[in-house]
């Protein structure tokens, strides 16, 4: 694969996505995400469809891998919401670092990686592979919060802030 030309805000524009307003914990005593030094270190997003409710479901018991897929995809989307949320442009992100993916998974479901890669093709699709490729876990849990399908953090290196 081609490194994407143009801005990412082109590329996004050009795949059809329009990034909705970052998630804001309510209530909560932790933040979206916090930066150390290049790094960007995202919370936890859940797959939060446009109007404001989440996929919910095991895989593998309410929802299949083409539906896990979708869902991972829709955080990769919020995650990239917060990250233009705390960046100001998504042209700053120098490389996706690491993802770390959790499946809200039946017991016999072993199919996590499949699930997870749509947050990973997101990813890749937006930044192209030299930037959007990333390390990765993909593993399944048997609950996450308010029973949502997918959780995934990330960790992102910047561009620094220009002074």
């Amino acid at each position: 694969m081609e490194e994407q030309s143009g801005s990412i805000a082109a590329r996004l524009q050009e795949l059809g996505i329009i990034l909705a307003a970052p998630w804001q914990p309510q209530g909560m005593s932790f933040v979206p995400c916090v930066r150390s030094g290049n790094l960007l270190f995202v919370s936890g997003h859940g797959p939060r469809k446009a109007d404001g409710s989440f996929v919910n479901g095991k895989l593998g018991q309410d929802l299949d891998v083409q539906q896990g897929y979708e869902a991972a995809r829709l955080v990769a989307l919020d995650l990239l919401a917060t990250m233009q949320g705390e960046l100001g442009s998504l042209d700053r992100v120098r490389r996706i670092v690491r993802l770390f993916g959790m499946v809200n998974s039946a017991p016999d479901f072993t199919k996590q990686p499949l699930v997870i890669n749509g947050a990973s093709d997101l990813l890749v699709a937006v930044f192209g592979y030299e930037r959007g490729s990333h390390a990765r876990s993909a593993v399944g849990m048997a609950a996450l919060p308010t029973n949502i399908a997918v959780e995934i953090e990330m960790i992102v290196e910047f561009e620094p802030d220009l002074v």
